[in-house]
């Protein structure tokens, strides 16, 4: 308790600022999160920041700390909960620990494809749920591409779910991560991003499971020569505000806010699916055998994950509307 009290008044004298200006006209906004600078994520918010300016003519500024210098994805939406920090971009896995109805994204094979989760995130459901996290005080703008998380390991090549027997996972501090690993027979390890890296080079964990261009950037692939591409999730970035901040800023402001997050999410998308296929590209030519398994098989053993939820009236009624866009979708082909 002593060393979180220490940390967010550090953090928190860190960012005394916010808010304040450079000049009498300027209002600086401070966003942060725990991507490096070369990722798509990290460029569709720049891109954004860019858009802020131009709108306001220079009125509005968005600063931005990456690569988790101010703290974890956990601690930093603890930061915005109490108006510490004015933004910052999480995986939708983390917010199922602070808004419920977010777990919905962390069930397997819940998409068919890429335009049936663009249909979610861009409709009634997607906007319900960025306005839903209000209550929690974290208000989403927008959702970013995050593709879809496969296995990596060290030393087994994963070709069917009977593979991940007694293997140790790292996982995300996720309930629905942790329940699709069991439901494999793996055993689900949270370990920390940022910690993954030498808990992979030590034998801790035998494996991950993340997108391509995360596998790429974080280095992985220098540890783990095996990528198994069987898109077990697609779990969504957000893009979040303080409800503090946000109810202090103008409508003017707020409009330019909102119109150049749109826009980042049309650009980060491009980017997204041209990283994809350069960061499969490059840890090919550095030595990692990628797997293209039968994901029906993974599919069908993790089914048990969504029994979890049948008792659950309000996660029964997302699944059946996500469930219902892609049957329509289907039958529109």
């Amino acid at each position: 308790m002593l060393v979180r009290f220490t940390y967010l008044l550090l953090i928190f004298s860190i960012l005394s600022g916010c808010g304040q200006t450079r000049k009498s006209n300027v209002k600086v906004l401070k966003l942060a999160h725990s991507l490096n600078m070369s990722h798509p994520v990290h460029k569709g918010m720049a891109f954004m920041a860019e858009r802020v300016e131009e709108y306001s003519h220079g009125k509005l500024k968005i600063d931005i700390y990456p690569s988790g210098q101010l703290g974890n994805e956990r601690e930093l939406l603890e930061l915005l909960q109490i108006g510490s920090l004015t933004m910052t971009k999480v995986s939708v896995a983390v917010m199922e620990n602070f808004a419920p109805d977010y777990k919905v994204f962390g069930l397997p094979y819940l998409f068919q494809d890429k335009q049936h989760l663009y249909k979610v995130l861009d409709g009634p459901i997607g906007e319900q749920m960025l306005a839903d996290g209000r209550q929690y005080r974290l208000l989403g703008l927008c959702f970013y591409d995050a593709g879809s998380r496969s296995f990596y390991t060290t030393e087994k090549k994963i070709q069917t779910p009977e593979d991940l027997k007694g293997l140790k996972i790292r996982v995300m501090k996720s309930n629905s991560a942790v329940n699709m690993v069991n439901a494999l027979n793996g055993a689900p390890t949270p370990i920390s991003f940022g910690e993954l890296y030498s808990a992979l080079q030590q034998g801790v964990v035998d494996g991950a499971e993340n997108n391509p261009p995360s596998f790429y950037s974080s280095r992985h692939y220098e540890v783990c020569k095996y990528y198994t591409l069987d898109e077990h999730t697609t779990i969504p970035d957000v893009l979040l505000v303080s409800t503090v901040w946000w109810d202090a800023l103008s409508d003017e402001e707020k409009q330019w806010l909102r119109k150049a997050a749109q826009e980042s999410v049309v650009y980060q998308r491009k980017l997204w699916a041209d990283s994809e296929q350069e960061s499969l590209e490059a840890v090919k030519a550095a030595g990692v055998e990628v797997i293209y398994p039968d994901k029906s098989k993974f599919n069908e053993q993790v089914q048990s994950v969504y029994s979890d939820y049948e008792t659950d009236a309000r996660m029964s009624e997302l699944i059946d509307h996500i469930h219902a866009l892609g049957q329509k979708q289907k039958e529109n082909l």
